[in-house]
């Protein structure tokens, strides 16, 4: 484990799931990982950018054709996966003196109020249809659908609440649009391992303990992931060779899944859990224990493509807890818009309050 207090853990959970959700959206939904490399003048990205920057102003969300996802925002912003963290930590402050339980119907009006006013991002369509049910006024455990996409909200609860039961609860509380069992046990996993390496262990055994104990689909998907990352530095393996290894790494980890629309969608860099669960564990595993593994790590997974921002909290709450929040680079946190705004809130919450 590295010297870090449990502060800088916390801190660095959110602060790199953030950074690294911002690093995504020039590229969010662009899924052709050569066009990403060859727009950023054959080189990783090194700061942050506006939407669809040197790439035309647009991505291409295969499937849906060109657009821009994220209209309303500019470099050192967040996507949508972001927004909803920023939102969930809003809230938690809002709820802080003295603390309270989680309370989806609490959370509403807030979560309304931004929709309708500041989102700026993509909205989701699971988004989009817990708002309807909302205004047509249906009870609150009855919300959201039937998406299988991960959506990780909760990273905030990490400085609320020190219980893993407790987090699991509001990992899957903060998913009310959604109702898939994948979905939400996503939510699940990234809980209960991030609050297990913000204890003291280290992440790959984190990811070893959290799949056994949860069993099934869970720990066959970290099982691929385990196998992927180990050909992918096997240096006898023709993976290993490949110029763009991270992207075919996680584009052969799930199926193509053909939507009837323009092109076949390559599940394994898409939004389902069962691409981004084994696709974040991936870029964890190769990382960790590297020096710099933090930026190396949120680097490469922008660099990949397709839903990157969805990876990207994943791969930023564990290993900004394992790293620390000293781990980001500092002109990450100079040029991330919110990083002060969100840190004042951060400071109200319990485990962090002075």
């Amino acid at each position: 484990m590295n010297n870090i207090t449990k502060e800088e853990a916390i801190k660095g959970a959110f602060f790199a799931s953030i950074v690294g959700d911002a690093l995504c959206l020039g590229s969010h939904y662009e899924y052709d990982a050569k066009k990403i490399y060859a727009a950023y003048g054959n080189a990783d990205i090194n700061r942050f950018m506006s939407p669809g920057e040197l790439m035309g102003g647009e991505t291409h969300g295969i499937g849906w054709g060109k657009q821009n996802y994220h209209p309303g925002k500019k470099a050192g912003g967040t996507t949508d996966y972001g927004d909803y963290n920023i939102l969930i930590l809003e809230h938690l402050a809002s709820n802080s003196n003295p603390p309270r339980d989680f309370d989806v119907k609490s959370l509403l009006p807030h979560w309304m109020n931004r929709l309708e006013n500041s989102w700026g991002s993509w909205i989701c369509t699971m988004t989009k249809e817990t708002y309807r049910q909302v205004k047509q006024g249906m009870e609150v455990q009855y919300l959201g659908g039937f998406s299988n996409a991960t959506a990780i909200r909760h990273v905030s609860a990490h400085a609320y609440w020190d219980d893993e039961e407790v987090l699991v609860d509001v990992a899957k509380k903060a998913m009310f649009t959604h109702r898939d069992v994948h979905a939400l046990g996503g939510a699940e996993f990234f809980a209960r391992v991030t609050h297990r390496i913000i204890q003291g262990e280290n992440p790959k055994t984190a990811i070893l303990d959290v799949a056994k104990l949860m069993g099934g689909f869970f720990q066959s998907k970290v099982n691929q992931a385990i196998e992927k990352y180990e050909e992918s530095i096997n240096p006898d393996s023709d993976l290993s060779k490949e110029k763009f290894c991270d992207d075919l790494a996680l584009t052969s980890m799930a199926r193509l899944w053909d939507v009837g629309r323009s092109e076949p969608i390559k599940v394994g860099k898409a939004s389902p859990t069962e691409g981004t669960l084994p696709g974040s564990i991936y870029f964890i595993l190769k990382y960790y224990d590297q020096e710099d593994g933090l930026k190396k790590a949120l680097v490469s997974n922008a660099m990949v493509g397709g839903d990157n921002a969805s990876r990207s909290i994943g791969i930023g709450m564990v290993l900004g807890a394992y790293q620390g929040v000293n781990a980001i680079p500092q002109e990450w946190k100079d040029t991330l818009t919110q990083w002060d705004y969100c840190e004042n809130l951060l400071n109200k919450l319990p485990l962090l309050k002075k």
